[in-house]
């Protein structure tokens, strides 16, 4: 969950339910959903997460678009990565590209904004409207579902709505009779961490703009080229570069602004529709015909709804808990809006290599925040969406054979090198060792290799000393840790493919974390190239990007083996010391010291969900027979650190992943260990799902007797057979079948304990 990058890196829509029928109001136009797809939008709240520290998109999408349309704040800082923040009240213009749920707020890109009167052609201050372009909103005037938003420019009048399709934002502007239409398109802002390199902006007939951004930021070579086509003729056109004003077609500078005036004789709204692409304007213009080829608004605001519910489904569930199922189905829209779609409708897209590939045979993607993700985003798409799982593979094998490593942090055809280890060598993992169809084996295995063998980020000191020296870098622990995971998903592959040499070399990598346990202190600890420890040391101390631990402390640290659970039960002395030493982590009392991260966040203890390093901790009692000590503590966290308000979210979204930990476990499991196929029962909150795994099959899933306080797996039948253990394979699942969990009150004396029944590491 990267954030605070230093050295590195309203009220919501009311609804009417008639008859089970969702009606809805758009644009004051109803519409009636169809009874053949579950209406699930209805229970999507897009304003969750968008309060506290949840930095997540608001703005209208469709699932995995390259587009996501939604207001900038004035305001920049943290809390604005994505743009927008709960807390404020301006608006600057309408962006059509976000990240949802970051540390740093790249993107922002292409930015329209509906105007009246005489303006500056600049965003402006705060406190002082006449300084810019920018207008005050207020909650009560803004709207927002999957697939639309609108909300009232309060110092213009101006009504704006906004829907879009993959590659096409869609604005409908109503204006304030008697006043002159006027609409800025703004080349220079993002949400203030990038800066433009060049833009340019050209007027090509009286309906048509069309320009580029490039801009460098965190991500450092940003290329993004726009079409916007207006549905009525141009009156007026001006361009500036922030130093000058004129009259003109067209503009190239560091930051160009132009501005289209309408005849104010006209009625009735102005609609704009922008189509953006990685590789050409001409590619955007067949984006556009593509997807948006008319100007019918309400329609499009249709599709777009009708695009989530199709996707929403492939999980459906019953509770009788009304915001249950309101945190559920937020959940699930965050974690599909990322990865995003990175090419155009011909399937032309922008290499990492900055070389543009023609007609690719796969949906080439982007957006992928892998040390977040891999924990437990990318497992649930390859277990619901396995079609699209074998298009991000193929993805990654693309940015493989163009930059010679599998993925860290990709962006808009970057890698960002983002946070420690090698995350997209355990999603491939995950991917290959599940089944996934439709990737070259032989060249995910020669990338799974390549990738962990580079000379960078510490793996030449790895391979040196069988750990990273504390004195050689910053984040040894987290980063030797994490790629311990990653080393242990090779080997599980090369024991696939029969290749038992590279299977020893790579298990030998795989149980590097344990050069880093200290068995005096019983942690996770900075050990030096002359085989010392750091010292003093302070398992409760964390400062940010310059200790042994990337946003997070000893404490949490200790537990990041979730590739060999048995491995670390035996250093910590057994099954009842593990135990006990579990439990002291949700109870441990200390100060984290003033230069900690603020990720480190929704803390139980020393235990912080709020942060990824902690996702799977829960889960680890199963492994010493302890499976009710689990239910406790998600029931806790799922009760208690996910809810429906504006900072329902414990810690940032991080691209669906924060997300994904609540639907694994509302549903009764989680991949403790990505790669190895196996999910570890908790406590299902649900009373009934269906999921669709696999490639066509159908698993449902009963739960009996479920409530708060019945809280506790006492039995499981499998396809009508008694299952008394306390997993279930990711093999299993995907068959497709019926699973009915009885619940109780008290924990069972019998399920889930014995030896047989507990979870394991390495699997078949």
């Amino acid at each position: 969950m990267f954030k605070l990058i230093q050295h590195r890196c309203n009220k919501p829509l009311k609804r009417l339910f008639l008859g089970g029928i969702l009606i809805a109001a758009f644009s004051g136009q109803n519409f009636a959903q169809t009874k053949s797809t579950p209406q699930l939008t209805r229970y999507v709240d897009p304003f969750i997460g968008t309060g506290g520290h949840g930095h997540v998109f608001m703005g209208a999408d469709v699932p995995y678009g390259a587009v996501q349309l939604g207001p900038t704040n004035l305001s920049t800082g943290w809390d604005w990565c994505s743009g927008y923040h709960y807390s404020d009240s301006t608006i600057t213009g309408f962006a059509h590209t976000r990240l949802s749920g970051t540390g740093i707020g790249d993107l922002g890109d292409i930015s329209v904004m509906p105007v009246t009167g005489t303006v500056k052609l600049l965003k402006g201050v705060i406190g002082d409207q006449q300084s810019g372009y920018y207008s005050l909103f207020s909650h009560l005037e803004e709207k927002a579902r999957p697939g639309y938003y609108s909300v009232r420019l309060k110092r213009y009048n101006i009504r704006a709505e906004m829907t879009a399709s993959k590659r096409v934002g869609f604005h409908q502007y109503t204006f304030p009779a008697g006043e002159q239409p006027k609409i800025i398109i703004d080349l220079k802002p993002g949400t203030g961490w990038d800066t433009p390199v060049e833009t340019y902006i050209r007027q090509e007939n009286d309906t048509t703009v069309s320009g580029y951004r490039y801009s460098k930021g965190w991500a450092a070579d940003q290329r993004i080229y726009f079409t916007a086509v207006f549905s009525k003729p141009i009156k007026k056109f001006i361009v500036s570069d922030s130093s000058t004003i004129k009259n003109g077609v067209e503009l190239k500078g560091l930051g160009v602004i132009g501005m289209a005036e309408f005849d104010v004789k006209d009625s009735g709204p102005i609609k704009l529709k922008v189509a953006i692409s990685p590789v050409s304007i001409e590619n955007a213009k067949l984006n556009m015909k593509a997807e948006i080829p008319g100007w019918n608004f309400n329609a499009q605001v249709m599709k777009a709804d009708a695009a989530w519910n199709k996707e929403l489904s492939r999980i459906v569930i019953k509770s009788n808990d009304p915001q249950q199922m309101k945190i559920f189905y937020t959940s699930l829209y965050h974690t599909m809006i990322a990865p995003s779609v990175y090419n155009d409708v011909n399937r032309d897209y922008l290499g990492t290599d900055k070389k543009v590939y023609r007609n690719a045979g796969f949906t080439n993607y982007t957006t992928f925040s892998l040390w977040d993700t891999y924990r437990a985003a990318q497992p649930l798409l390859t277990l619901i969406n396995s079609e699209k799982a074998g298009d991000v593979v193929n993805t990654f094998l693309a940015i493989y054979q163009q930059q010679g490593k599998l993925p860290v942090w990709h962006l808009m055809g970057n890698e960002t090198d983002c946070m420690v280890g090698n995350p997209g060598m355990i999603a491939l993992a995950d991917a290959y060792l599940k089944g996934i169809k439709g990737f070259d084996k032989d060249l995910a295995y020669e990338a799974l290799k390549a990738s962990g063998m580079r000379n960078e980020r510490g793996l030449s000191l790895l391979r040196k000393y069988g750990y990273i020296p504390a004195d050689s870098t910053v984040e040894s622990v987290a980063m030797g840790m994490e790629y311990a995971i990653a080393d242990w998903g090779v080997a599980q592959v090369a024991k696939n493919r029969g290749n038992m040499d590279d299977y020893a070399y790579w298990s030998k990598r795989g149980a590097g974390y344990k050069s880093y346990f200290d068995t005096e202190t019983r942690f996770m600890r900075g050990r030096f190239a002359n085989n010392t420890w750091r010292t003093p040391f302070n398992p409760f101390h964390a400062i940010h990007r310059q200790d042994d631990y990337t946003e997070g402390t000893a404490w949490q640290y200790l537990w990041l083996v979730p590739q060999d659970v048995e491995g670390l039960i035996g250093l910590l002395g057994g099954d009842k010391p593990f135990a006990a030493k579990l439990d002291s982590l949700f109870t441990a009392k200390g100060s984290m010291g003033a230069d900690s991260s603020p990720d480190i966040s929704g803390l139980i203890g020393q235990y912080a969900h709020g942060n990824e390093p902690s996702h799977h901790i829960t889960y680890m009692y199963a492994y010493v027979g302890q499976p009710y000590k689990t239910a406790d503590k998600v029931r806790y966290i799922m009760d208690s650190l996910y809810t429906t308000q504006k900072d329902g979210l414990s810690g940032n979204e991080d691209v669906g992943q924060m997300s994904a930990w609540y639907i694994f476990s509302a549903l009764g499991f989680y991949p403790e260990n990505p790669s190895n196929g196996m999910y570890v029962f908790g406590s299902p909150v649900v009373n009934e799902a269906t999921l669709k795994v696999g490639y066509g099959n159908t698993f449902q899933l009963s739960v009996k007797n479920n409530s708060k306080a019945n809280k506790y797996i006492q039995s499981i039948v499998l396809n009508g057979k008694p299952y008394t253990k306390s997993f279930i394979m990711h093999s299993e699942l995907i068959k497709g079948g019926k699973m009915v969990i009885q619940m109780g009150a008290k924990p069972s004396a019998t399920w889930g304990i014995k030896a047989a029944d507990r979870p394991y590491s390495v699997t078949q």
